[in-house]
Parts: structure tokens; C-alpha cells; sequence
């Protein structure tokens, strides 16, 4: 096994290596003519896609006049990497006798045959013994060349197919270009350079076709095809690692990368006399056009050109599918295309053939139409003009041949369209005002086949439109410059000759007013009609009001209206009429309701209480209008409107952006009268609103049936952390340690109000304990995270850090506490401090004092 491990890793480096200087097959080579006939069909090998037993192969060499040197053409078959042929699947054909230049020769397929090839050598003593030893002694050589023969001829027509689709199309347009050359590299698996479409147009086609050694890619198709010509139950070891891709194989190449394993394998069967140069084979019709990697030697060793011809075996069709199989499409639409992708075989060869779209309808409805693929518009287009087809939907479905088989490719869903009956949405109907530019909405069976929507007239205007909806068009009307009266819109679509007419009416610009509502007390009312952005100015009861927000609630329009003067003189259920001056100048008149007033209190005063009176806040707030979370917060509200404050009526607490809102009543005991206009308000925001409160909160009053009053600011929720201790060393220089929960609520920390040398505490902090700076007289100061702006204080009791164990303290080193002073009824004995040094220990050392801090 050792002595054999060289070779191997030689049979997987080599290929890798050698690829990336193999000659591109850019030589003309000469030209065979092949037609295949299975039973009555005869089909040029272009369109041929595999080979069978018992098929009738018509062979030319189609060489010049003048040619010179003699070619023996020699026909063979093989059965396998590891079953060499017989004698009697060779067949040799001297190409320059009259009868070969101008008959041909016809071979027939035989039994067990798996691969086929065809060798051009010249003429010399003993060259087709040669030949057919050469075959019969190293079959699975010639198995792996045939396969890879024919997987490079395929992508070179891909890779041919896409360049010429780059230098025919239109390189005028841009946006055009890029999208043609899009399509037709997804269609044939082409990997394009995307940076090329950033150059001036006139390059971009030549940035595209460089660099073509990386550019085709992988085809499961073709490669299940040439799959079939190597049996892999009997592929020896050799042959699996030239399929790796450290071997080689898979490389994306217009070339293939298992040319490079197929050069290395015909380089070891040279001889004295001959050489074998691989031959791509790039079909037109029934014509194999050769393209050679190297010029052929017409001396010692002479070349003998190898090319493969179709697979032998049964295959499948190719896996065209739809890119979006749920879309439909409009079957009358001008260059419709039904998109496909994953087969680019059909798209660069021309093995798929007699291409037709089948379309079925209700009724047995169903007619065939000749298609074509179409790289550059990616997909299967149509060969001619529908006929008439029946209204409603339709399904289309790809068929055709694959080779000699028949195939059908993906279904289509179709739609044919038919004069619809269109309606106008009813909020719609009388939106169309003289002045001002409006949207319809109109209803129909479906907008797929809509091509364009007009305004009728002598001269038809095009209008703007979009389809929101499968079933619905939004058609924009430009109504600023036209005169009230009847309109026609005009809905053409594909396949209907005459268009669907609506028929709608244009209404004068002038304003429809319907009334004026507001509450007693209230500064804005609100003005109800239509057309109402014609409004300028408005006057009732000796009040002048100015035209504020133009609002549209279904086939209204709503208007603010406000006035700076007080309202409180109106008397509620008072019947009147308003003066409407319009922009124009003209005046309307319009009723006005009045509603009994909103309710109206005032914010006499508020604080707030510690949830515990016997274990108070640490935490004392900066701000009074920082409300703590966890306590209570009270406060007194003064009725105004009403002079008394009604029994049912409620009070809503909420946050000013509506995150959370409650409210409080006289039955649930939150509200309590203090007497007939005092009421006090209490709220416990943690049990209320939850831990994830804060922020600014607002009150307002609620009367009985629900109609609220004006909101007043209530103060700012914050969160505050629980703290637990507080420990420091000695040294006032040194920070201290900070325990708690929620520490994540501080924003920062510091022993000053100046906040000089905070601690910040970063965002989404998890700890429980927090470095602090050395307290000031035993009080921190701290930004809470939820009203940064605001200094808070707190005062915690100081414990002493632990010390280090082992080591020494001097009672000189220990903070001082405050003592009570003796008197004549306490004890003068004392207990020792806890954290007191024994008078007998030795003072610390420097090393000791500097460690224990």
C-alpha cells in the first residue's frame, strides 16, 4: 500500500495543478456530419441527446477537397471501463475514397455498447490495429475520456450561447443590457462579474466575456447524462479520484475541469507513432464542428484526435421547472414569457426540440401553439400569436422532445380577459371635487390584463394607476383644472377591443357643510362636510374661530376649528348657526351644536409616601416631581366643571405616551372625597402599571358617560434599586463596595453633587455589587436611569470592610464612631468594638498596611 500512496496522491494533485494551464480549445478542427435514425425517426446529432442499442448511425467526414493528408476515421464502441470491446465494434473508414466523401458509412449501435467515440488518425502501416489495441488494452481510459469529452462539449455551447447573446444584444440601453445578461446567464448557468455593469456601457459587454475559465457552472443535468456512460460499480480506484475535487472535477470551466484528467490519461497511451489530443465537439444540425486544445503532428508520434458522441442508454427529460409555479399570468400580454429556470441544457444546445406551449381550458378546451426557449428574456416564449382564446382561466404546459423522447416541462397558470364589470368603491363615489387632485378605488374580477386607464375625452388623458389588490384598481384623477359635470374613465385591457367605461360625476369646488359640535368650555370645535380645505375663517355666538387640522373620515371631511377666547358663557343644548367665510369669499351658514362641557379639574397637590413607614426609603428623590414606583403616590384634584365633583365620575392615570394607563374610582376606594369639590387620588404604580413603569405620567377627569377631560401632568415615574449595604476600608481614598438589587437603574453614581469621579454604571449591568467613590459624610449622590436629569441623594450606613485575614489592624486605623454620651443611669462599662485591634497586637508594617488596603 505504501509504494501505491504516491501514485494516488499523483492521480489527485496533478489534474488540480494542471488546470490551470491547460490551452483553451480554441482551434478548428475538422468536421464530421452524423445523423442517428431510431426506427422511422431521423434526427441530426445536434438534437440528439443519448444513443440506443440498435440505432443507425450515418457517418461523413465532411473534409476539404484539398486535403492533403489521409484520415483513417474509425468508429468505435465500448461496454464499460473493465469489459474491453470486440474486434467487430470497430469500424474503420478511409476518408479520402469516393464512397466515404461521398456516401458515408452507417454503424449500427450494438448490444451492451455503453460509450461511443470517434478517432481521426492519419494514414500509416498498421494504424487502426493500433488504434483498436490501444482501446482494447486500456478501455477505462477511453470510458473516462468519452465522459469527459462530452460534459466539456456542453458547457463550451452554454459558454458559446451566452457570448453570443452578449455581442447581438442591444448595448444601447444600460438598465436593457444588464437585464438581458442577467437572464440569459441564469438560464444557461453562467456566473457573471457583476462590477462589469459599473463601466461605461460601451465596455461592459467586454468586461463580461473575459476571463471565461470560471464562468460556467454546474449542471446536475448534463452531469446525470454523461453519468451514464461510466458504470460506477466497476470504476476502479483511479477513476473515483479523478472525479474529487481536489482531483479536478467540478471545477467551473467552459472547458471542465476533468479535461485536465482526461489530458493526463490519454498523455500515458502515447506511443512512438501516436498521440491522442482530445476534440470538443460543437454540434450545428447534423454537423460535429471539432475544436482542438493543440495542432495536430502529422509525424512521429502522430496525433489521433478523440471525440466523444452522445451517451448510450436510456435518459430522463430535463428539470425545467417555473421560477414562481403560484403566479399568473395574462395570456393576451405582448411578449409574454413563461419563466423557467434549472435546465440550462435547453437553453444552450439544441437537444430539446419541436418546442410547444399546450393550452387547456374549461369545456375541453385545448389548442397547441409552437415555442422557442429565449435565454435573454429567460424562459419559453411563444412561436406565434395566440388565437382567440376562451374567457377565464387557462393552463399552459411546456412539451417537446428531449432527443428522440418526449418530454413536458413545467405547467403555467393563465388568465384570458374578458370585459369586466367595474365598480367604484361607495366611500369613492362623490370624491371626485373640481379643485383638487383624488384617488378611485374601483373593484373589478381581476386587474392582471389591465394594459392602461383613461380620462375619455377628445383627446384621451393617460392616467396614473397601480393595482393594491389582485381585484383592485387605484387610479389617480387630476381634477385641478377640469369643470364640474359628468366624467367617462376608459379601462382597456389586453385581448378586449374596446375598452370598459365608467361613468362618474365631478362636483363643484365649493364646500358642502353639515355642522358645527363642541363642548362648553372647549376652545376647539369640530367642523363637519365636505370640500372643507376651501375654508377660511368661521363665526358664532360673537366668537371668531380659525381653520386648524383637515382630517377625512369616510365620505366626510373633518375640520378643527379653534378660537382663543372663552367658551364658558355657552349654554349647553343651545341651537344656533355659524358664518363660513370661504377663501373665495363666500359666506355659508351652518349649524352648531353645543354639548354639556367636558369635565375640568385642577392639581392642587400631590407627593408621595414610602409603601412601609417603618422601613423608609434610603433614597431621597431630588425632584417632587419624581414619583417613586415602589411607593404611594397621592394627590388632590379640585373640581372645576362641574362646581361639584360627581360621585360616578372617574379619574385616569396614564403614561403620557399611553404605555399603561388605570383609573380610579369612588367605588373601588381609590378615590376619596375630602368634601363636595376635593377629591384625593391614591395610586400604587408598582401593583398598578408593573416593575417595567416610568416615565411621565398624566390625570385626567371622566365623567359618567365617558366623555374625558383636558390632560394635566401628574410627574415623572422612576424606578429606584433596592440598596442593601454599604462597605469601605478605611482609607477615604479608596472606593467602596455597593450591594443591592436592580443596580441596573443607576445611571451613575458619585459621593459629591457636582458628580465629580461618578461611577457610571453601563447599560445592561447584572451584578448585585457596584465600586462606588468613598461617601461624604455618609451620603452618595445618583442619576436614576429613568429621570437622568434629576440628583438623587442617598444615605446609607457604613459598614467597615472585611479585613484580610492574618493580618494586623491598629486601633489608630479604625474610623471613629459616634459614642453616646454616659450618664448617671447607664452602665460606664463597655463592650469592645467588633472591628476594634487588641491593644497587645503589633503595630502593622508598611508592606501589611499597603496589602490590606
Amino acid at each position: 500500500m505504501r509504494r501505491f500512496l504516491p501514485l494516488l496522491l499523483a492521480a489527485v494533485w496533478f489534474p488540480a495543478l494542471l488546470f490551470a494551464d491547460s490551452p483553451a480549445f480554441d482551434l478548428t478542427g475538422p468536421k464530421v456530419d452524423v445523423h442517428v435514425k431510431r426506427g422511422n425517426v431521423t434526427l441530426p446529432v445536434g438534437q440528439t441527446a443519448n444513443l440506443m442499442p440498435g440505432d443507425r448511425l450515418w457517418v461523413h467526414p465532411d473534409l476539404p477537397e484539398t486535403q492533403s493528408a489521409h484520415f483513417v476515421l474509425v468508429v468505435a464502441f465500448l461496454r464499460g471501463a473493465t469489459n474491453p470491446p470486440p474486434n467487430d465494434w470497430f469500424t474503420r473508414v478511409e476518408t479520402w475514397t469516393r464512397a466515404a466523401r461521398e456516401e458515408g458509412v452507417f454503424v449500427t449501435v450494438p448490444n451492451e455498447a455503453q460509450q461511443a467515440l470517434l478517432f481521426l488518425a492519419p494514414e500509416t502501416g498498421g494504424d487502426f490495429t493500433t488504434l483498436r489495441r490501444a482501446v482494447h488494452d486500456r478501455p477505462g481510459a477511453f470510458v473516462r475520456a468519452a465522459q469527459d469529452l462530452q460534459a466539456a462539449s456542453w458547457e463550451r455551447m452554454r459558454l458559446d450561447s451566452y457570448l453570443t447573446e452578449l455581442k447581438s444584444g442591444n448595448q444601447s440601453d444600460p438598465k436593457v443590457f444588464k437585464e438581458r445578461t442577467e437572464l440569459a446567464a441564469r438560464s444557461l448557468g453562467i456566473k457573471i462579474q457583476q462590477q462589469c455593469f459599473e463601466r461605461p456601457i460601451d465596455q461592459q459587454a467586454s468586461c463580461l466575456s473575459q476571463h471565461t475559465e470560471g464562468m460556467v457552472l454546474d449542471d446536475t443535468n448534463a452531469q446525470n447524462l454523461v453519468g451514464q456512460i461510466a458504470n460506477g460499480s466497476t470504476a476502479d480506484l483511479m477513476n473515483q479520484l479523478s472525479y474529487s475535487h481536489i482531483g479536478g472535477a467540478g471545477m467551473y470551466s467552459p472547458y471542465v475541469g476533468a479535461i485536465v484528467d482526461m489530458a493526463k490519461i490519454l498523455s500515458s497511451l502515447h506511443t512512438a507513432h501516436f498521440q491522442y489530443i482530445p476534440a470538443l465537439a460543437l454540434p450545428t444540425k447534423d454537423t460535429l464542428n471539432l475544436r482542438l486544445n493543440e495542432p495536430p503532428s502529422f509525424r512521429d508520434p502522430r496525433s489521433v484526435v478523440v471525440v466523444a458522441l452522445p451517451p448510450v442508454g436510456p435518459v430522463k427529460g430535463p428539470p425545467l421547472h417555473s421560477l414562481n409555479p403560484n403566479e399568473t399570468l395574462c395570456a393576451q400580454k405582448p411578449e409574454l414569457v413563461f419563466s423557467a429556470d434549472g435546465a440550462p441544457m435547453v437553453f444552450g444546445t439544441a437537444i430539446a426540440h419541436d418546442l410547444k406551449l399546450r393550452l387547456e381550458g374549461a369545456g375541453n378546451y385545448s389548442v397547441e401553439l409552437p415555442a422557442a426557449t429565449d435565454a435573454t428574456k429567460g424562459g419559453v416564449v411563444p412561436g406565434e400569436a395566440l388565437p382567440k382564446l376562451p374567457a377565464g382561466e387557462l393552463t399552459a404546459t411546456v412539451v417537446g422532445k428531449w432527443g428522440f423522447d418526449d418530454f413536458e416541462g413545467p405547467h403555467y397558470k393563465l388568465l384570458s380577459a374578458a370585459p369586466g364589470k367595474w365598480t367604484v368603491a361607495a366611500d369613492d363615489q362623490s370624491a371626485l371635487i373640481v379643485g383638487r387632485d383624488d384617488t378611485l378605488h374601483i373593484a373589478g374580477d381581476s386587474t392582471l390584463c389591465v394594459s392602461k386607464v383613461e380620462l375619455d375625452g377628445v383627446k384621451p388623458l393617460p392616467l396614473t394607476w397601480k393595482s393594491p389588490k389582485p381585484d383592485t384598481l387605484a387610479v389617480d384623477v387630476p381634477m385641478k383644472t377640469a369643470t364640474p359635470g359628468p366624467i367617462a374613465i376608459q379601462i382597456h385591457q389586453y385581448g378586449v377591443a374596446k375598452p370598459d367605461t365608467l361613468s362618474l360625476n365631478a362636483y363643484a369646488e365649493a364646500a358642502s357643510l353639515d355642522r358645527i359640535t363642541l363642548n362648553v368650555g372647549d376652545k376647539t370645535a369640530t367642523l363637519k362636510g365636505t370640500r372643507l380645505d376651501e375654508v377660511a375663517r368661521a363665526t358664532f355666538s360673537n366668537l371668531a374661530w380659525s381653520p386648524g387640522k383637515l382630517s377625512r373620515v369616510q365620505d366626510y371631511d373633518q375640520l378643527a376649528l379653534n378660537t382663543d377666547a372663552s367658551t364658558a358663557e355657552l349654554e349647553a343644548g343651545e341651537r344656533s348657526s355659524a358664518r363660513v367665510t370661504l377663501r373665495d369669499g363666500r359666506e355659508l351658514k351652518v349649524p352648531v351644536r353645543v354639548d354639556p362641557p367636558r369635565p375640568q379639574v385642577t392639581l392642587l397637590s400631590k407627593g408621595a409616601q414610602d409603601m412601609d413607614p417603618a422601613a423608609p426609603s434610603l433614597v431621597k428623590l431630588g425632584s417632587p416631581d419624581d414619583l417613586p414606583l415602589n411607593g404611594k403616590i397621592v394627590f388632590f384634584l379640585k373640581s372645576e366643571v362641574p362646581q361639584k365633583f360627581p360621585r360616578n365620575q372617574r379619574v385616569e392615570v396614564a403614561a403620557e405616551d399611553g404605555s399603561f394607563a388605570t383609573t380610579l374610582s369612588l367605588a373601588d376606594g381609590s378615590l376619596m372625597l375630602e368634601d363636595a369639590r376635593t377629591v384625593i387620588g391614591t395610586v400604587e404604580p408598582l401593583k398598578r402599571f408593573g416593575a417595567s413603569a416610568f416615565g411621565p405620567l398624566s390625570a385626567r377627569a371622566v365623567s359618567a358617560d365617558g366623555v374625558p377631560g383636558d390632560w394635566m401632568h401628574l410627574g415623572t415615574l422612576v424606578r429606584v434599586p433596592s440598596f442593601k449595604d454599604l462597605r469601605c476600608p478605611r482609607a477615604a481614598s479608596k472606593p467602596c463596595t455597593l450591594s443591592g438589587a436592580n443596580l441596573f437603574l443607576v445611571n451613575s453614581i458619585a459621593a459629591n453633587q457636582d458628580f465629580a469621579n461618578a461611577t457610571e454604571v453601563p447599560t445592561g449591568f447584572t451584578g448585585e455589587q457596584l465600586t462606588v467613590p468613598h461617601p461624604a459624610n455618609g451620603m452618595l449622590y445618583l442619576r436614576l436611569r429613568d429621570d437622568p436629569e434629576i440628583v438623587q441623594s442617598m444615605t446609607l450606613p457604613v459598614t467597615a470592610a472585611a479585613p484580610v485575614p492574618g493580618s494586623t489592624e491598629s486601633k489608630a486605623d479604625v474610623p471613629a464612631k459616634a459614642e453616646p454620651k454616659p450618664d448617671s443611669k447607664s452602665d460606664t462599662k463597655k463592650e469592645p468594638k467588633p472591628d476594634a485591634v487588641d491593644a497587645g497586637s503589633k503595630p502593622e508594617t508598611k508592606a501589611q498596611h499597603e496589602d490590606q488596603e
